[in-house]
């Protein structure tokens, strides 16, 4: 075993001043051999808070056994995680990216610590997967991430959008309370991430694509052999990543930040992910910006039909073989960077030399001789709205144009209300401002106000746009991460009622028709808002938070 493999955890149990530090240990179930050998801590983000991370702590044993087994000591330790599912459209939403950033400092905070030589993560909900990365990326040890799996659909195809959509058809009174309660209760059958390419399944693609998991992880049922093999292959794998000194350095690369965005094209996936790579790419600092999803997606084409706006859930994509067929037809057609090294030791292309295509009949992914959409869904616009950018996610069911007169909300919750009482018609462009990072503070989520769009039967007529952000089960017409954003006096915070508004996902722009003169004056006349949060963690999230258009990070 060569020194590298215990150079941290050396520092905490060798010699006879260690003394105290072992005693300690003992106490956890660390045996004489134990202190030999390297630790391998492993962050469960397990909790009965949602149900796409309540299997979690069986698979932190299964990669703590796996740990064991290859010759070294996993010790598995746990952080918090949070439910947008269930905090979506309260004021605890407030609470979901800054998540990110308390997840991210606290694996970094234990691992610190405590000495651990390599690490394991296994998350299973939006924030905690990029927290996770972010996490890693600072500690920069050998580390592999697993991913909890997706959940199942529930009866009749449905999954949690099928809920939130059933709210807005029985406002608008196309169902009763009686069908409304069942959808509701077979919605979730049971335990994994969100069913459907929402954010979860996005983000645990574009980190198998990023090399930080091994291959398959991110396309597995949570409850199956499958993910219970991946949590023992991780611990194994972070063994020979000790072995070889491969640290997530030399795994998370630009070109390695490219092939992650795009996997995220190919498959349609959520606009988190943009705010979410950036900030990765800032933990291990690499170079990375709005405007590469741009020139990336003008060569990559949208090829899954996967839910929200097609028809497919991730199970699905799962039994035909995952992400791994798609990366292999990307990379023969020069979309992906074949030589970047992943945590197996070997580079992407290696991992796939293998991989078969997908069969004949499935109609999940497309060739690329037809596509869904020749580029990129995810639209990054700028304009007199959007100087600093915006991020749209446009599939082209729904139009790639829309003009409208504006209707402005200062939160969310006013917005939601609105669209459940019928406030909102044909023509509208919906403006949700004071929800950035900064003004929220935490950049909620819209997924209730798109919900509520689409069942009321208005998602080719209406659309909407904030400096918040969407959750990865939105879609229709809709612009997120508005920048500058309303807190810091961006021309979202001017907007008034009734004013005409240009959204362009052809030339990438977003306009206001308002005149220049206009815009000056009604901008001498805008006062800063009070911060909404004066202490605790939103507080301070508000005062260290970025722009979202670099990733909304804290450091």
């Amino acid at each position: 075993m060569t020194d590298h493999t215990r150079r941290h955890s050396s520092d905490i149990v060798d010699g006879p001043t260690k003394a105290p530090a072992r005693s300690m240990l003992r106490a956890v179930g660390f045996a004489d051999e134990d202190f030999k050998k390297s630790q391998i801590g492993i962050a469960s983000t397990w909790s009965m808070i949602t149900p796409c991370n309540m299997h979690i702590d069986e698979l932190a044993r299964q990669a703590c056994e796996g740990a064991d087994e290859a010759g070294g000591k996993g010790v598995i330790f746990n952080t918090i995680t949070i439910s947008d599912g269930i905090a979506n459209g309260t004021e605890g939403m407030k609470y979901s990216l800054v998540s990110r950033e308390v997840i991210a400092d606290s694996i970094e905070t234990v691992a610190g610590c405590e000495g651990f030589d390599g690490l394991i993560t296994i998350g299973g909900c939006d924030k905690n997967m990029p927290a996770c990365i972010i996490a890693l990326a600072r500690l920069n040890r050998p580390s592999v991430f697993v991913y909890g799996g997706t959940i199942r659909p529930g009866a009749d195809h449905t999954d949690i959008i099928s809920v939130f959509e059933a709210v807005g058809q029985y406002a608008k009174g196309d169902i009763d309370l009686v069908a409304l309660d069942d959808v509701e209760r077979k919605a979730i059958p049971g335990p994994g991430s969100c069913g459907g390419m929402y954010t979860a399944n996005t983000m645990a693609s574009a980190i198998e694509a990023l090399g930080m998991s091994l291959p398959g992880s991110s396309a597995q049922d949570a409850i199956s052999n499958d993910k219970i093999q991946d949590c023992r292959n991780a611990g194994a794998a972070v063994q020979n990543l000790l072995q070889l000194d491969l640290k997530p350095s030399d795994i998370m690369t630009r070109k390695a930040f490219e092939n992650a965005i795009t996997i995220v094209i190919a498959l349609g996936g959520s606009t988190n992910a943009v705010l979410h790579l950036l900030a990765m790419a800032h933990a291990i600092n690499v170079d990375l910006g709005l405007d590469d999803f741009t020139e990336i997606g003008k060569r990559v084409p949208l090829l899954a039909d996967l839910r929200p706006s097609g028809k497919y859930m991730m199970s699905e994509l799962v039994a035909i073989g995952g992400i791994q067929p798609l990366m292999k037809m990307l990379l023969e057609a020069g979309l992906l960077h074949g030589d970047c090294i992943t945590v197996t030791g070997k580079t992407l292309a290696e991992n796939l030399a293998d991989v078969q295509p997908y069969a004949d009949e499935q109609d999940i992914i497309r060739g690329l001789d037809n596509p869904i959409k020749a580029d990129s869904h995810l639209r990054i616009l700028r304009g007199n709205l959007a100087p600093d950018g915006a991020v749209a996610k446009v599939t082209g069911k729904e139009g790639t144009k829309f003009t409208g007169s504006a209707k402005v909300y200062e939160s969310e919750h006013q917005s939601y209300q609105a669209i459940l009482n019928g406030d909102v018609v044909a023509g509208d462009v919906v403006v949700i401002r004071y929800e950035g990072p900064k003004g929220g503070p935490g950049m909620v989520e819209m997924l209730s106000p798109t919900s509520a769009i689409m069942g009321r039967g208005l998602g080719n007529d209406v659309a909407l746009m904030t400096d918040g952000r969407f959750s990865g089960g939105s879609h229709g017409f809709v612009v997120g991460h508005v920048t500058p954003e309303a807190a810091d006096g961006g021309p979202i915070a001017l907007v008034q009622d009734g004013d005409q508004i240009t959204i362009d996902a052809e030339e990438n722009q977003m306009i206001l028709h308002v005149d220049e003169v206009e815009l000056a004056q009604r901008k001498s006349k805008w006062v800063a808002p009070e911060p909404r949060y004066k202490r605790g963690v939103l507080a301070k999230y508000a005062k260290q938070v970025s722009s979202a258009s670099l990733g909304a990070v804290t450091d």
